[in-house]
């Protein structure tokens, strides 16, 4: 299924590779390798994973303090890459 990535989700993912890149380059190269797993989690079943909201879901990294919230119709709409420590309502007017 092919995946598209809302702007500010892709910002999001940048941003947080960044920070981490600035505390240690490794850090960044796991972070990265931690979000193409979700990414691939989610691709090969992307509705088992919890609704936050009718249609759309979350799945949790399992290293780092990230989310990757989305839809799934035709194609899987990564609406955010957010952090779970904060706000964590602010990209529901992303829909």
């Amino acid at each position: 299924m092919r995946v598209a990535w809302h702007p500010e989700a892709l910002a999001e993912a940048d941003a947080a590779a960044a920070f981490y890149r600035e505390q240690q380059s490794v850090l960044a190269l796991r972070y990265l390798n931690s979000l193409d797993e979700v990414l691939d989690r989610i691709t090969l079943n992307p509705r088992i994973y919890r609704e936050v909201e009718p249609g759309i879901r979350k799945c949790r990294m399992k290293i780092f303090p990230y989310a990757v919230v989305y839809r799934c119709d035709k194609t899987i709409e990564i609406l955010a890459v957010m952090h779970i420590r904060r706000q964590p309502d602010y990209w529901r007017d992303r829909r």
